[in-house]
This record gives structure tokens, C-alpha cells and sequence, in this order.
């Protein structure tokens, strides 16, 4: 899960090298957190939130196909 979601990322933004992605496992739900240079944020956002709502769709069913759930926050 985690390498399919650092390839989306790094695909989509203007600075690759400063993506930080950690991990965060539970029990049952694993969180991602992302950390990136400001002016990448809005890529990952997209506009109205359409790419990053359709990144975490990726994700959520993904991770259903495991049994598992996952989210993904953004850090500033």
C-alpha cells in the first residue's frame, strides 16, 4: 500500500525528493501522513479536492480488498 501511494504522489508533484510519507499502523486501520513542499499541496488537492478524494478512494479500496482500512492526512 505504501509504495503504490509514494508512486501516485511523487507522479503528481513538482518536487519529488521533499515527499515524506509516513506510517502510521492500528489495529485495524493504518494512517498515512504526508508531508511536502507547500506549493505541491494544491496538486494533491486538485481542485474542489476531486484528486485527492479520488487518491484516497484508490486507497480505501485497496486496502478493503485486505481487510483493512487506511486513511491519508496531509501535514503543513
Amino acid at each position: 500500500m505504501r509504495q503504490f501511494l509514494e508512486f501516485i504522489i511523487r507522479q503528481l508533484v513538482e518536487f519529488p525528493e521533499e515527499v515524506m510519507l509516513s506510517e502510521v499502523p492500528r489495529e485495524r486501520l493504518t494512517i498515512f501522513r504526508l508531508q511536502m513542499r507547500q506549493s505541491d499541496v494544491g496538486r494533491i488537492i486538485g481542485r474542489n479536492g476531486q484528486t485527492i478524494r479520488a487518491i484516497r478512494a484508490l486507497m480505501s479500496s485497496a486496502a478493503a480488498r485486505h481487510g483493512q482500512r487506511v486513511t491519508l492526512d496531509i501535514i503543513e
